[in-house]
């Protein structure tokens, strides 16, 4: 499965990258505004286990970026 989308991703170049996370950030922010269950819990959480989630799934990209 893994290896099927990675054939896929080869397809994608910058800017389908870029408006994938856009799209994203604008999907969370939309369910921001209408399910304020969501908002609340978000916004009770402490900031940082949402960092320490930022530090997991960046991790990896970023070395592997950085090393070469």
């Amino acid at each position: 499965m893994i290896s099927e989308m990675n054939k896929k991703i080869k397809n994608l170049d910058t800017w389908d990258m870029a408006c994938t996370k856009l799209a994203v950030m604008f999907f969370v922010l939309f369910l921001f505004s209408i399910w304020p269950a969501f908002r609340n819990y978000f916004l009770s959480v402490n900031p940082w286990v949402l960092f320490l989630g930022w530090v997991v799934f960046a991790a990896r990209p970023l070395k592997r970026f950085f090393s070469k």
